[in-house]
């Protein structure tokens, strides 16, 4: 890439901006605009990216020492794009979302489906599938599988991951988190299903929970197609899908018949129907493990990380109180009910985890807090903590170089995590 002046680095910027707002508006997703953009920028110089973070006003090197400029510059890049938040623009929020997600992901793990007849040594495909909602109505989640010539003779060691995707349970899709589904497949062997939830403020909590729930429940008799066993199956999600995959957990390893009841807003039909959900629970295998990345896990304390954290950043004060809003208020649950906040509930009897946190984040310090919890608790939990990281980090994994190897490590530290804790059961995973 040449180097440009910052004046022409500036004017192709705003040519980029533009032009994805134009896509964002027609819904194109082909383009992966600023998947080559931001990828690009990291090309030059670092004096030449410091230049431009001036210009721009991006967050300097004191205030984010291990931020590096061209981390940066992509911070300053989604703060041109971003627009303050508010529950009537939720809509048009999500559908701009998903654009800008899918335009920052690499092509290739786009094309890869069509290659996957064994070109390539990792080769994905994937299928989406409809499946029942928690209330009957459609639901459809994407399962991807390492292509059978490419894994013949490789263990996966039968374990699937169902991935609910984040986004303040209001925005984003299985379009939006394809990128890191592909990657955990490609790496692990394992096979993986996302799942497209209902999202607020048309579903508020516990919707997206139930949903979740139903998708567990159709992973776990529909695994061996996919070459897993009900037994195998990790949890995992980023932010508020790191929240969900912690509730899956605990109502699925122990349903509490009380919490399923309390809901003043519910008709008495509302509660037979959740008395009858509760009990298909019960049937249930216990889930592996949980994998949760950023999670949000405790909506009534603010921790110090809100406030160093909570400006400036891919998700700010405004951000998180318009989700969280969005997500409770006609809920007919409190904040603090269990269902909703997972520091709430009943942890004791949690499968092990691996809880990943990001050094930049508002949720960082609720995330060590409930890894802290469940030490105390008894249950098996290691943690991460990225560096230099903002909230949402996993959406630039293929633009920041840095940001790539630090999912590609916590994938393998995954991988490591669920196949000590096979070993540790006595089934030895083949290697």
């Amino acid at each position: 890439m040449p180097i440009l002046p910052v004046p022409s680095l500036n004017a192709l910027l705003t040519k980029t901006l533009k032009t994805v707002k134009k896509t964002a508006a027609k819904n194109v997703h082909q383009h992966h605009i600023l998947h080559h953009t931001l990828k690009g920028l990291d090309n030059l110089p670092t004096p030449l990216l410091e230049r431009v973070n001036h210009q721009l006003k991006a967050s300097t090197a004191e205030q984010y020492p291990l931020a590096d400029a061209h981390l940066r510059l992509i911070l300053a890049v989604s703060n041109k794009l971003k627009r303050p938040l508010a529950l009537d623009k939720l809509p048009n929020l999500r559908q701009k979302f998903g654009t800008d997600a899918v335009s920052l992901q690499a092509p290739s793990v786009w094309q890869q489906n069509a290659e996957a007849s064994g070109n390539s040594e990792n080769a994905v495909s994937w299928q989406d599938k409809t499946i029942a909602n928690a209330d009957g109505g459609d639901m459809t989640v994407r399962c991807y599988q390492q292509s059978k010539q490419n894994n013949e003779g490789k263990s996966t060691d039968e374990v699937a991951m169902l991935f609910f995707h984040g986004g303040g349970f209001c925005i984003g899709d299985i379009d939006t988190h394809h990128e890191f589904c592909h990657t955990v497949c490609a790496q692990t062997g394992w096979a993986v299903v996302s799942v497209d939830y209902r999202m607020a403020p048309e579903y508020p909590a516990p919707t997206a929970l139930k949903d979740c729930l139903s998708a567990y429940a159709w992973l776990t008799e529909h695994s061996q197609s996919l070459g897993a066993l009900p037994s195998r199956i990790v949890l995992s999600g980023d932010s508020a899908g790191g929240c969900l995959a912690a509730l899956v957990a605990q109502q699925v390893i122990k349903p509490i018949d009380a919490l399923w009841q309390d809901n003043n807003q519910a008709t008495e039909t509302d509660k037979k129907a959740n008395d009858t959900f509760k009990k298909s629970l019960a049937d249930l295998p216990r889930p592996l493990a949980q994998l949760p990345l950023y999670p949000v896990t405790d909506y009534e304390a603010e921790y110090p990380s809100w406030e160093l954290y909570g400006e400036g950043l891919l998700l700010d004060h405004n951000d998180a109180n318009v989700f969280n809003t969005a997500y409770t208020q006609h809920s007919g649950l409190m904040q603090s009910h269990p269902l909703i906040s997972v520091m709430h509930g009943d942890n004791a009897h949690l499968c092990p985890s691996y809880v990943v946190v990001a050094e930049l984040d508002i949720l960082r310090d609720e995330g060590l807090a409930y890894a802290e919890l469940l030490q105390k608790e008894g249950v098996k939990v290691e943690t991460y903590t990225v560096l230099g990281a903002p909230h949402g980090f996993i959406n630039l994994m293929s633009v920041h170089q840095g940001l790539g190897n630090q999912t590609n490590y916590i994938i393998k530290s995954f991988a490591c995590f669920v196949q000590n804790l096979l070993t540790s059961e006595g089934d030895e995973p083949n290697l």
